[in-house]
């Protein structure tokens, strides 16, 4: 398990090791933590906009020890095969999911980066985290269907006194989404 705390000094730390300034999307756990609904997570989830940036990243954090893992004990056999599945490194506990532009074949949005919140995190280069929308962290939740999401989503949900439902609704309504709610 990461805390908040743990998970802003890493960050720090990673963007010591950076060689490039990369931006990146948080989501599931990670954005949860951001967003103030939680203390803790399994694992870092982080949605990047182009290869180059997941590979600036992985780089760095090969520095630090991570070394990658397979898919197979983490999602099922069909997650597997879908376009858009992560890649993920881990050390000791920690665990980092690592996508580009889409998770389990939906596409996360970067333009909604203009509406997230924001968090810079400065080194030797700059890592910014942009945190998905409470209504996308709903959605994706929903995606990617693990252990502790529908418990996630009550959260969320139960805290949460206004939540844009039509664009939930809207977006949840393509077939291809693979939503089990």
């Amino acid at each position: 398990m990461i805390n908040t705390q743990d998970q802003e000094e890493l960050f720090k730390l990673i963007a010591d090791y950076l060689r490039k300034d990369v931006i990146c999307m948080a989501i599931g756990g990670t954005a949860m933590m951001f967003l103030g609904y939680k203390n803790t997570t399994k694992d870092i989830d982080l949605v990047f906009k182009t290869e180059r940036d997941r590979l600036a990243f992985v780089h760095a954090i090969e520095q630090l020890g991570y070394k990658e893992k397979s898919l197979v004990a983490l999602y099922d056999e069909k997650k597997r095969k879908m376009a858009g599945k992560p890649k993920v490194y881990s050390r000791g506990d920690e665990r980092f999911d690592l996508f580009i532009t889409t998770v389990f074949g939906y596409a996360v949005d970067f333009d909604m980066a203009r509406i997230a919140q924001r968090v810079d995190f400065l080194g030797k280069h700059e890592l910014i985290v942009y945190v998905v929308p409470k209504e996308e962290l709903l959605l994706l939740k929903a995606i990617t269907h693990r252990e502790k999401d529908e418990e996630d989503i009550a959260t969320i949900v139960k805290i949460e006194k206004t939540m844009n439902w039509d664009s939930i609704i809207d977006k949840g309504k393509d077939d291809e989404l693979g939503l089990h709610y």
